[in-house]
């Protein structure tokens, strides 16, 4: 037999549960869900190819790909993503500076995907800005990234849809307060790292369905 402080917890969590049930449908109801502005579903089968730098910069553009192509296959179902490089054998016969239009008309015949994304991105040296103040003297070491993105149809090599994104962050800092100095050094792949995480959340927003209040 169940004692009454058995039967208690058992009937609060009923009550929880009741409440929670019922609250559910009424949030619900209040929201509706908005498809991804691009459907990549249509395609069934689109190309990646990695993004390009304005200059060498450890792998960075590398790691805002990999980044790109996670975003794409978490936001979607259903779609299958190739993932090439430069020095694939279907864009070497291709010359060094050849545009993206070719790129795609080229990947479409070699691959037989419908449409392929390409990226460029651009990463500004490490610039020195400074404060000066009443208390001190502060200065930071700031970085900025640029992307665009853009898929592209094989068939004709025109653009279907675009996105760009801008960041910026810090690599480190000195503050000179009371004749006191003090220094920040931030790693540089931790800071470059934070920054591409921006730019993809920014540049695959289409990507992400989104939920709006009725």
């Amino acid at each position: 037999m169940l004692s009454c402080s058995a039967v208690k917890p058992v009937r609060l969590q009923y009550a929880l549960a009741l409440c929670g049930s019922l609250l559910l449908p009424a949030c619900a109801s209040k929201y509706s869900q908005v498809p991804a502005r691009l459907d990549l579903v249509p395609y069934g089968r689109v190309a990646l190819v990695t993004f390009v730098a304005d200059q060498p910069n450890d792998g960075i553009s590398s790691l805002a790909t990999q980044r790109f192509a996670e975003a794409l296959l978490s936001s979607q179902s259903g779609v299958e993503l190739l993932e090439l490089s430069t020095a694939d054998s279907a864009l070497r016969t291709l010359p060094v500076n050849a545009d993206a239009a070719s790129i795609a008309q080229a990947l479409g015949k070699q691959k037989g995907v419908p449409a392929v994304f390409v990226g460029a991105l651009k990463v500004s040296n490490v610039k020195p800005k400074g404060h000066l103040s009443t208390s001190g003297f502060n200065v930071r070491a700031g970085v900025s990234a640029e992307l665009t993105v853009r898929l592209l149809s094989t068939s004709t090599g025109g653009t279907v849809w675009r996105s760009s994104a801008l960041a910026n962050g810090t690599v480190g800092r000195i503050d000179i307060s009371d004749r006191l100095p003090s220094i920040a050094v931030r790693d540089k792949e931790e800071a470059y790292g934070e920054l591409v995480q921006q730019l993809i959340a920014e540049v695959t927003r289409d990507l992400r369905p989104t939920w709006i209040k009725k």
